[in-house]
């Protein structure tokens, strides 16, 4: 008997803190949303701490939403393409790579892709805004692939919807609470909110997401939000995972100041 109570009131063994693979170590960036400057800056920052790392891979992952409502969305692109061809990084596609895509479609998707951003992705493929506002929304649509080319089009469309890593899971949106994994749709890895962010029980995996804007980092264990509003903020997140650890590197600018660096176990 009392052995028997001895076992009861044992403590219960510690849960593992969840890991990504042995030996290689996770960049994870939130949505960049057109803000090139920090973009450039967050690529300097990670280069320079590999160079100071001694691990046997780092894998760069981006969390989609690289377009719309900041300046430069070409130009995020151009330099994402650039970083593949020297780095490990692997782009997930988010609703608003999915409207601009949808944009070329029908006119009034187009204009629904207007009013959440795509005028700023536009201009920045060189259009001028007084030749865009010389344009009716039946001009634009006829004008829009002869300026954003079929290859950077379908550049676009190759983006991931999910990447898995050890006890992570890596998505834009979120996922749905209800179904495995591997049974996901993409409308909701792409756009889910409310039905995911407010599930409060474990997950197959530890959900890594952009898509919903947080002031900080955003960490309620069975998911990690990393979307701190770079196109308004001026604060772009990366979280770093390797083994069970946890770190953060940010990208700052208020203003039109300097663009800051930041490292942390948190958010600024």
């Amino acid at each position: 008997m009392l052995n028997a109570l001895k076992d009861f009131f044992r403590p219960a063994p510690a849960v593992p803190a969840p890991r990504v693979p042995a030996g290689t170590r996770y960049y994870v960036i939130g949505d960049i949303h057109g803000r090139l400057d920090l973009f450039e800056t967050m690529v300097d920052a990670i280069e320079a701490d590999l160079a100071r790392a001694d691990i046997d891979e780092a894998r760069i992952i981006l969390l989609g939403d690289l377009v719309d409502r900041g300046p430069d969305s070409a130009g995020v692109l151009a330099l994402t393409r650039d970083w593949q061809a020297r780095r490990n990084v692997r782009v997930l596609a988010g609703n608003h790579e999915e409207m601009f895509l949808q944009a070329f479609e029908k006119p009034e998707i187009l204009r629904h892709f207007l009013k959440h951003g795509g005028r700023e992705t536009i201009l920045s493929y060189g259009l001028s805004r007084k030749r865009f506002n010389t344009l009716e929304l039946e001009e634009l649509f006829e004008f829009l692939p002869e300026l954003v080319s079929r290859k950077e089009r379908d550049y676009i469309a190759s983006f991931e919807e999910m990447i898995v890593a050890g006890d992570y899971v890596f998505v834009h949106a979120g996922v749905d609470p209800a179904r495995p994994l591997d049974e996901q749709k993409r409308s909701d890895l792409l756009w889910i909110r409310d039905r995911f962010l407010d599930h409060e029980g474990p997950l197959e995996k530890v959900v890594v997401h952009g898509h919903t804007i947080f002031d900080r980092v955003m960490d309620c264990g069975n998911r990690i939000g990393i979307d701190t509003g770079a196109f308004r903020s001026g604060v772009l997140t990366a979280l770093v995972l390797e083994g069970d650890q946890r770190r953060v590197i940010q990208t700052c600018r208020e203003d039109s100041g300097p663009v800051e660096i930041f490292h942390g176990d948190r958010a600024r």
